[in-house]
């Protein structure tokens, strides 16, 4: 990417804010360095990493990644032979434990929560250097200092050394202890100059204890002076002291060496941690901008839903829709100045830009982006002093530059096309500019002036006009992007507002020609009709919203309805059962009575009258009907649409209107329409063939008439036509009473059906029906 567009549309602030989220210098040198990528299968991995990263924070909040650092200067200052410093080789162990730590989250975050496919791809690569860990922590701790575990020659030269000091510190204890003391030391004191322990000894006093000074006080009036009598004692103290720094050196060597040893595996530590950092980097700058991973494209188009600029306030910015390069690849945006043409500019240039990097962007879900090979843009003002260039040919150097390179694989960015120069000229310029960018294939977003652009859009196909929001109530912009309405001058309005007079304003009507007027209204009535349609689609979508529950809702109902009346049936009928079987054990007890009587007394009963009296019994219990989701017709049958069906879970029936999948039918019952499995279908009848020749038919009273007619759904003049058929029939088929189901609706219906059944000379009368038959929504006829 051109690095003057990376300044232009501020990347390098996105880059600043992101260097604020890393961990180690291992990430900050990634993304000090981090650019737009022009491969599509690149980016499409970008984005990929910087979800998964940002799926981890939102589950666990964090990731170990303390510890870490860039290690490589050492480990490679250990292979040529170099020893290294105990800090370094903390460092590395750090590093290695960082890594481990690391491991060992994401292998139990894959158990726990679910995959991680490019961190578990990453930790593939890193190999547990458990032991070369341990090596270093064993010798040295976490400050830097050496153990006396490093080796078993070091414990005893320390042991050896804490010996020799305890014994100089004694003899010069015994010395600072003495009677004379207080007289010749400046202080009761033990302390160590140049590696030996010395006492301080007053100036005048400097012959009594001998030995050697090394060092003196600011004025002179005290000398540090190590006494003849422990000299020998310091000699052998340092001497014991050197064969330490010469063990200490020996274990480091040792160190550096199995360092050096692992270094392939070390700089893949390295190189594997600085792209987790990185990645979860990312991550974390996501979560501040309230951003989401954009759907990528490799066909230049792009969606944005509820974009906002990366570099504004969350409160503070304005999300707009911007979308480019599906019905059109041109957008025009006009209006006033202030008004936020430059920010929507800016905002669909580094979004672009920003998921080409890789980083997520300020949009709502499903929002879409696409890759493209080069991002060009001329905006504000760069005029040159040293180049002596005015406004207009600092754009014009740019213009060129861009013209010299654009493609079809480009977005072009214009702020202010033609600006700076006259008018006319500037107008016609921009014009140009734009049709020679368009034939090119290029996706353009140009910010304008000049009204001329405004016919622009409606002559050229593929183009589109826009605008950005201006409220004349309150004098200032909206900053809402209006696609499809070009902008229009508030001049006139907002001068009315701020006390202007209406006899000045309207002899400044007069000097605007008639084209330019026409064109006003026009636009005033565009953005009027745009404001109704979308209250009225807002509406629109409640509406729907509320009927989609309401449907969802009475389904439920049903269902549940059906479910408690199977279940209330199924009780009740094992209750009479159970009354029933107690009333034949009675029975059979006075049958048994009777039968002994007969038998003592020799009455006169039948046995066969008392075998035909067990049977009415028996036939006399009500028989206990399985549940209807259990009944089943043992027959398979093959469904057609079309078919009367019943659907056993409900016990209702149905009609058969088309298969949704391999064992699944979609069953109309009533108004609703579902989807039931085949298995819980019995099949009624199948449709009757229709008819070929037109004939009477009279129904008699054994046709079957149903005593409900519904006629939700149909139009209102086949309603009635269907009403006065089904009174024939239902007069034919003698009912005393019948029901007409209208629903409630708009009313207009019901009112016509009623209407007809009021002058209908067998009509006896008419009334809606109870709570519990349908309310007003049926209509209840009685016949004379």
């Amino acid at each position: 990417m051109d690095s003057r567009v990376l300044k232009v549309l501020e990347f390098n602030k996105v880059r600043e804010q992101l260097l604020e989220h890393v961990s180690s210098s291992l990430g900050r040198s990634k993304a000090e360095v981090l650019l737009p990528s022009a491969d599509y299968e690149e980016v499409v991995r970008l984005q990929e990493e910087t979800d998964e990263a940002v799926k981890v924070l939102r589950i666990k909040g964090n990731i170990p990644l303390g510890g870490i650092f860039d290690i490589r200067p050492h480990v490679k200052r250990s292979v040529i032979g170099g020893m290294l410093s105990p800090q370094e080789l903390v460092q590395i162990a750090s590093t290695v434990h960082a890594s481990r730590q690391l491991k060992r989250f994401v292998d139990d975050f894959s158990n726990e929560e679910s995959e991680l496919p490019i961190l578990t791809e990453y930790m593939d690569r890193v190999i547990v250097l458990a032991e070369l860990e341990e090596a270093i922590r064993m010798a040295i701790d976490e400050n830097g200092e050496m153990l006396d575990s490093a080796s078993d020659a070091l414990r005893s030269i320390r042991t050896q050394l804490r010996t020799r000091e305890s014994r100089v510190r004694e003899r010069l204890e015994s010395m600072i202890r003495s009677s004379n003391a207080a007289k010749m030391l400046s202080d009761a004191i033990i302390t160590i100059r140049n590696d030996r322990f010395v006492i301080p000894v007053k100036q005048e006093y400097r012959g009594h204890y001998g030995g050697i000074i090394h060092d003196q006080s600011s004025s002179g009036q005290t000398l540090f002076i190590e006494p003849q009598a422990i000299v020998q004692l310091n000699n052998e103290l340092q001497s014991i002291r050197v064969k330490e720094q010469q063990e200490i050196e020996r274990i480091l060597v040792e160190l550096s060496g199995r360092a050096a040893a692992y270094q392939p595996e070390l700089d893949m530590i390295v190189e594997v941690l600085a792209e987790v950092d990185f990645m979860f980097a990312k991550g974390r700058y996501s979560r501040r901008l309230k951003a989401s991973k954009p759907e990528v494209n490799n066909e230049r188009r792009i969606n944005l839903f509820k974009a906002r600029h990366p570099l504004l306030q969350i409160d503070e910015a304005v999300a707009n829709d911007i979308s480019l390069g599906r019905d059109y690849t041109t957008i025009v945006i006009t209006g006033p100045n202030t008004g936020g043409k430059t920010v929507t500019l800016k905002t669909v240039g580094l979004c672009t830009l920003m998921a080409q990097a890789g980083l997520q962007i300020p949009a709502l879900d499903g929002s879409e982006v696409s890759v493209f090979g080069a991002v060009y843009a001329d905006i504000g003002d760069e005029q040159s002093i040293e180049q002596s260039l005015s406004t207009f040919s600092s754009h014009m150097v740019n213009i060129v530059d861009i013209l010299a390179k654009a493609d079809f694989e480009s977005l072009v960015l214009f702020d202010e096309l033609g600006a700076g120069t006259d008018p006319q000229e500037g107008a016609a310029l921009a014009i140009s500019i734009l049709d020679e960018v368009y034939k090119r294939g290029s996706r353009v977003i140009a910010t304008t002036h000049y009204p001329e652009l405004k016919a622009y859009g409606y002559n050229r196909e593929g183009v589109i006009n826009a605008s950005v929001e201006f409220d004349i109530e309150t004098l200032s912009p909206t900053y809402k992007l209006l696609i499809g309405v070009p902008g229009r001058s508030n001049a006139f309005e907002i001068s009315r507002r701020l006390g202007l007079d209406n006899s000045v304003i309207e002899s400044a009507r007069s000097h605007v020609s008639e084209d330019s007027s026409q064109i006003e209204n026009m636009i005033a009535s565009l953005e009027d009709s745009r404001r109704q349609a979308e209250k009225e689609l807002e509406e629109a979508h409640e509406l729907l919203r509320g009927a989609d529950m309401l449907h969802k809702d009475m389904q439920k109902q049903m269902m549940e309805y059906y479910e408690q009346k199977d279940e209330m049936q199924e009780k009740a009928a094992a209750k009479a059962a159970d009354i029933v079987e107690k009333a034949k054990a009675e029975a059979e007890e006075i049958i048994r009575d009777l039968r002994k009587m007969r038998i003592e007394k020799h009455a006169e009963v039948k046995e066969h009258e008392l075998i035909d009296a067990r049977k009415k019994l028996e036939d006399a219990a009500p028989k206990v009907s399985k549940s209807k989701k259990e009944a089943r017709k043992s027959d398979k049958h093959d469904f057609a649409a079309g078919d009367e069906v019943k659907v056993l879970t409900f016990g209702q029936k149905g009609h058969l209107l088309e298969r949704a999948s391999e064992d699944e039918w979609q069953v109309q019952i009533g108004i609703l329409k579902m989807k039931v499995k085949e298995r819980d279908l019995e099949f009624i009848k199948s449709p009757k063939p229709k008819e070929t020749k037109a004939m009477a038919i009279v129904k008699g009273r054994d046709s079957h008439v149903g005593l409900e007619l519904d006629l939700r759904g149909e139009r209102y003049e086949d309603a009635l036509i269907r009403v006065e058929k089904y009174i024939d029939d239902a007069l034919l088929s003698n009912y005393p009473r019948v029901s007409i189901i209208h629903g409630k609706g708009t009313g207009a219906l019901r009112q016509g059906v009623q209407e007809y059944l009021k002058n209908h000379r067998s009509v006896k009368r008419i009334r809606f029906g109870e709570a519990g038959e349908g309310g007003s929504g049926v209509t209840v006829v009685e016949f004379k």
